[in-house]
């Protein structure tokens, strides 16, 4: 009997060994087509990335060109300004002086004619009195 029960023991123990171990599925191939279409989709990808860093550097060359050419425009633009605020001054000045020598000459023709009436109306009152 002592045989039997071992015999049996095993037996059990190895089917409960077999039942436990767990196969794993093996994983399913992906579709051809899919695969060539990804590494096509991904090349395109690469390709279209590569422009769009050609095309950025090529507008970052243009925006300092142009940021070049701008300073260039500012700077001449501020010489000119210089300038013509020199013109102008220099002509205000020139005006200032000929507005001056005008006023000075108005002012002795003012005193000469409060003169000669002062003198006049001096006359007339002597003869007024005198009379």
């Amino acid at each position: 009997m002592n045989t039997r029960s071992l015999l049996l023991a095993t037996l059990i123990a190895v089917g409960l060994a077999a039942c436990s171990k767990k196969e794993e599925p093996a994983p399913a191939p992906a579709p051809a087509p899919v695969v060539d279409a990804a590494k096509e989709a991904a090349q395109k990808a690469e390709e279209a990335a590569k422009q769009a860093a050609e095309a950025a550097k090529d507008a970052a060359g243009a925006a300092k060109e142009a940021g070049k050419e701008a300073v260039d425009a500012t700077k001449e633009a501020g010489k000119e300004a210089v300038d013509a605020t020199k013109d102008a001054a220099k002509d205000a000045v020139a005006a200032a002086k000929e507005a001056a020598g005008a006023a000075k000459e108005a002012g002795k023709e003012a005193v000469a004619a409060t003169a000669d009436a002062t003198k006049e109306a001096a006359d007339k009152a002597k003869a007024a009195v005198g009379k």
